[in-house]
């Protein structure tokens, strides 16, 4: 019965509500998208991909339908470029998804799951990031690639690409003051869809918004934010999924944890379940989706020595 209703629910996920599990052209796409939505590739030459199909399709019409406890939902120690969705071939999200992303300038980034995005030449993603990384490195990348038609961002000032796309109108920005965004990011996380603030009242950041006052001061209506995914980078995870960040590299990384529709948290170490300490975690692991494990330059963004 799980297997006959995840297959159904898979056909509900992409538009066959009268799928009953049978046979049907309707059900075999929903298996190929499903393959895809998971990062396993299915080409007609691959050995195997019709069994890795129909198992995607079972875990993801599973999880449509609340039976994640049933079939199981997290594949830890995937690398980056196996567990990259290859959005543009799915088409679960058509060329239009937002992507939130962790990291506060190159502290914390996901970066090798941006490396492997970039490589997939996915395009026209919204991005909602803290900054834009450098013109080399991070989401920098992206900007190189023309894959970013939308940033939602606090600060751009070190992305010389960035800037030229933007005067040049190929690239949509939306500039939040930065203590707003991460309340953004907790609230659509939160499941609120919006709040009030009295920062950015007075200026641009307000105008076109909903102000409202309280107590004799203005605030101006600020919209919680979501995303379709999420990449965060955490220190170390165990097989369940629990995540610990490391020092400054925690910054925005939880909130965007929880905004994600689909979680993917990329890591230095996994450890076994139950080796991590309850008081350690910093994301529960019911926020997170897939697991990577992966080795990471750590890049210095403006390296400065003191003069002796």
């Amino acid at each position: 019965p799980i297997v006959r209703y995840a297959k159904h629910g898979a056909g509900i996920a992409v538009g066959c509500d009268n799928c009953s599990g049978n046979d049907c052209q309707n059900l075999f796409e929903s298996m190929k998208l499903f393959a895809l939505f998971w990062g396993l590739q299915t080409t007609a030459g691959e050995r195997g991909a019709a069994r890795r199909a129909f198992e995607a399709a079972t875990l993801g019409g599973a999880r449509a339908l609340g039976l994640d406890g049933e079939i199981g939902a997290l594949r830890p120690g995937y690398r980056a470029d196996m567990v990259m969705i290859d959005l543009s071939a799915a088409n679960y999200r058509p060329l239009n998804c937002t992507i939130l992303l962790g990291g506060f300038g190159l502290c914390g980034i996901p970066e090798n799951l941006i490396k492997a995005l970039v490589e997939r030449g996915v395009t026209g993603i919204t991005c909602v990031s803290n900054n834009a990384g450098v013109d080399n490195f991070g989401i920098g990348l992206m900007f190189a690639k023309r894959q970013v038609k939308k940033m939602v961002s606090s600060y751009v000032g070190e992305n010389e690409t960035f800037e030229k796309l933007l005067l040049s109108g190929e690239l949509e920005v939306e500039l939040c003051p930065q203590g707003t965004l991460a309340e953004r990011l907790r609230a659509g996380g939160a499941g609120i869809p919006g709040f009030y603030t009295p920062t950015g009242v007075g200026t641009l950041v307000a105008k076109g918004k909903e102000i409202k006052n309280f107590d004799g001061r203005d605030y101006v209506l600020e919209r919680g934010i979501t995303g379709d995914f999420s990449f965060v980078k955490a220190w170390k995870a165990d097989k369940m999924g629990n995540l610990v960040y490391r020092k400054t590299s925690r910054n925005f990384n939880p909130m965007v944890a929880t905004a994600g529709k689909i979680v993917i948290a990329e890591v230095e170490e996994i450890v076994e379940t139950g080796t991590l300490s309850a008081d350690q975690i910093h994301t529960p692991a019911v926020y997170v989706d897939r697991l990577v494990q992966s080795k990471f330059e750590k890049r210095i963004e403006q390296r400065t020595l003191r003069k002796v």
